[in-house]
C-alpha cells in the first residue's frame, strides 16, 4: 500500500550481513593504497637525486681538483643511498610500472657521472659503466642513459665556451699512449655524429635539437675566438651574447 513502511528484515534483506565483494574492495583498496605510498617515495628519491646531480654538475671543472672530487663525494654516496632506498619498489612489473617516476633521476645522475667520467678521462661513459655506479636493482634503460648524455652535450657546451673566455683557448685532453689528443669541440661534434646516425627521432626529437644548438654554439665561439678574437676588446667573453639566430640568450657560468 502506498506510504506504508517496511522493515528491512520484513522484506528478507539482513543489515547485519557483510557483502561477499567488501573483502574483495578492501584488499583493491589496500593495494591502491601501497600504490601511491610507493609512488610518492620513488618521485621524491627521483627529485632528491635530480637536486644533488646537478650540485655535482655545479661544482665540476677541468682538472678536478682532489677538494672538488673530496666535495662531491658525500652527494654521489647520498645519491646512491636513494636509489638503494626506492630498489625494492623497482622489481618486477614495478620496473617500467613506476619507469615515469624514476626516469628523471636517473637521467640527471648520467648527467653527472658522464660529465665528471670525461673531465677525468675525456672519454664518453660506457652504458655498463653508469649501471655499475647505480646500486644492483635499479635498471638503468638505454633510453635514460641516452637522454642523460644528450644532457651532457649542454654541459659541454657551457664549460667550453666559459673555458674560452677565462683561458682563450679551446679545452683540450692530455693524449694518452701515443695518442694525440683532441679537443672538446672534435669530441662534441663527433657525438652530434653520433646521435644523428641512430633513428631516435620519434622520441628525442626536443632533445636532438637542443644538442645540435649546443655544438653549434661552441662552433660560433670557437670561429669568433680564433678569426675575430684579436678584434674584439679586453674583456670580450666568447658566445655568451650571440645566440643560434643573433639573439641574446643567458648562460649558466661555472
Amino acid at each position: 500500500m502506498a506510504g506504508e513502511k517496511h522493515d528491512l528484515d520484513d522484506i528478507g534483506m539482513n543489515t547485519s550481513a557483510v557483502s561477499p565483494f567488501m573483502p574483495m574492495f578492501e584488499a583493491f583498496r589496500d593495494e591502491l593504497d601501497e600504490h601511491h605510498d610507493r609512488r610518492e617515495r620513488i618521485i621524491k628519491a627521483s627529485r632528491d637525486i635530480t637536486a644533488l646531480s646537478k650540485k655535482i654538475v655545479r661544482r665540476l671543472q677541468s682538472p678536478v681538483p682532489p677538494p672538488i672530487a673530496k666535495e662531491i663525494q658525500p652527494r654521489h654516496d647520498n645519491i646512491k643511498e636513494l636509489f638503494t632506498l626506492v630498489a625494492p619498489d623497482l622489481q618486477g612489473l614495478n620496473v617500467w610500472r613506476y619507469r615515469g617516476q624514476i626516469s628523471g633521476g636517473c637521467q640527471e645522475y648520467v648527467e653527472a657521472i658522464s660529465f665528471q667520467h670525461y673531465l677525468e678521462t675525456q672519454r664518453l661513459i660506457t652504458h655498463q659503466e653508469a649501471q655499475n655506479l647505480i646500486p644492483e636493482g635499479v635498471q638503468l634503460t638505454a633510453n635514460d642513459y641516452m637522454l642523460g648524455l644528450f644532457d651532457l652535450t649542454g654541459e659541454l657546451m657551457r664549460f667550453g665556451i666559459t673555458s674560452m673566455a677565462t683561458s682563450g683557448v679551446m679545452p683540450r685532453g692530455a693524449g694518452k699512449d701515443g695518442i694525440e689528443s683532441v679537443d672538446l669541440l672534435a669530441d662534441l661534434r663527433l657525438l652530434r655524429a653520433s646521435f644523428e646516425s641512430l633513428d631516435i627521432s620519434s622520441w628525442a626529437t626536443k632533445k636532438v635539437e637542443v644538442m645540435r644548438e649546443s655544438v653549434e654554439k661552441v662552433e660560433k665561439a670557437a670561429c669568433g675566438m680564433i678569426i675575430r678574437g684579436r678584434e674584439r676588446p679586453k674583456g670580450w667573453v666568447p658566445g655568451l651574447s650571440e645566440g643560434r639566430d643573433g639573439g641574446s640568450e643567458p648562460l649558466e657560468n661555472y
